[in-house]
């Protein structure tokens, strides 16, 4: 019920001690800002990550050639094993559970790519149709590589964005002809990937590359992905995979070093746990900066209680009951409380907003954001220990006797 008397003898109690208010507000407003602008911060490094890892499947696997470190079989250790197209087929028709399965060649690196007067240097790769997949290269205009071009050895390709910015301006490429390496490729597709350095290509067939390069079958690296499994279960495949390789290639399959293996799923995993810590380990800063905000208001409600004790002695000689007089100085806490818990509030997510629209982002910090369920809770939290603040030492007055607190100075 509204008691009007109360709330007058309240807010005149808050203009009277304007210092002590304010510093009981700002210790509250304070504590919550930081915990808004740590979990802004923790949640933007999350999201930077993970478009890190957006610029390419989560689930892929890479398989690259090494030299192996173990005697297998009369073979002598320090063997180079060089993987070909046979084995690319021989993991595609075999590994079952593997999906988008792909093969690179990097022999060609940055080339000097033309088309009329326009000349730029850009890097071009030479790769299987299903990596588009892997890449999560999105295609905006015509088509990517097919499995037409591989069979039929064509000079095609499929160019980024900023190749056709570059070379075409405002022309559509699809079914224009660019200068590689002294050789015309037909432009068949326009991609856009989100990978840092990845959107600049060009990618051309696998056996084409190789068939300009003196026929050789030579693959830099396998790829694949490896559908809804775990990291487990991607474990498994790799096993499998290295187990076909070591087959074909004579090694031990134990042998870690004959070819590196890169799983993307175990990364993906490790680096998301590891920001999942680092968010907990914000949470508590900011937990423990509201503590001592807490710590702050009961203090300060210590001594309001202290410096009105002859105050509550003259209430209570007068009648007043002991609900009354601890009621009274709760509602002054949960009101100082929850005023200063929504301006820090407030101020924390204009600041976010703030750093949102000036654009302070990175690679790996972007959308700093805060979670609105924990903002509020947190609110309701420091109101709730506000209320706590001043619910015992109001208590412990009430219960003094009318005659000693009036004896108080």
């Amino acid at each position: 019920m509204f008691d009007l008397d109360k709330w007058q003898e309240i807010l005149g109690t808050i203009k009277k001690n304007k210092l002590r208010t304010f510093l009981t507000a700002f210790s509250v407003s304070w504590g919550i800002f930081i915990l808004i602008i740590l979990l802004a911060a923790g949640q933007g490094l999350k999201n930077g990550v993970q478009a890190q890892f957006a610029s390419d499947a989560k689930n892929y696997v890479s398989i690259s050639g090494e030299q192996t470190s173990m005697a297998y079989n009369g073979y002598k250790p320090g063997r180079r094993i060089q993987l070909t197209n046979s084995d690319f087929y021989t993991i595609k028709n075999n590994l079952a559970g593997a999906e988008n399965f792909s093969a690179d060649y990097y022999s060609w690196g940055n080339q000097i790519t033309s088309y009329h007067n326009e000349h730029a240097s850009f890097p071009v790769r030479a790769v299987a149709p299903a990596q588009c997949f892997i890449e999560n290269a999105k295609i905006i205009e015509g088509r990517f590589i097919n499995e037409n071009d591989i069979s039929e050895y064509r000079k095609v390709c499929s160019v980024g964005k900023p190749v056709k910015e570059v070379l075409f301006k405002n022309e559509s490429p699809i079914g224009k002809y660019i200068e590689i390496a002294a050789t015309k490729y037909k432009v068949v597709g326009v991609f856009n990937d989100a990978g840092r350095g990845d959107n600049d290509r060009i990618y051309i067939p696998l056996v084409t590359a190789q068939r300009a390069n003196n026929g050789k079958d030579f693959v830099n690296s396998l790829w694949f992905t490896t559908g809804d499994l775990d990291v487990e279960g991607s474990e498994s495949l790799i096993q499998l995979a290295r187990n076909m390789l070591a087959k074909k290639h004579h090694f031990d399959p134990l042998d870690l070093s004959a070819v590196g293996v890169y799983n993307n799923n175990a990364e993906y995993k490790r680096i998301m746990q590891m920001l999942d810590a680092i968010k907990i380990f914000v949470f508590i800063i900011g937990v423990f900066t509201l503590v001592a905000g807490v710590v702050g208001v009961s203090n300060i409600m210590m001594i309001i209680v202290k410096e009105r004790t002859k105050e509550i002695g003259v209430r209570k000689a007068l009648g007043a009951s002991p609900w009354s007089i601890v009621s009274l100085i709760i509602q002054e806490s949960v009101f100082i409380t929850s005023i200063a818990g929504y301006l820090g509030l407030l101020l924390g997510i204009g600041v976010v907003e703030l750093i949102k629209q000036v654009g302070v982002e990175s690679d790996f910090f972007k959308n700093p954001e805060v979670d609105f369920k924990i903002a509020i809770v947190s609110v309701g939290l420091i109101i709730l220990a506000g209320a706590l603040a001043g619910f015992f030492p109001a208590l412990k007055a009430s219960r003094v006797e009318p005659i000693n607190a009036l004896r108080e100075s």
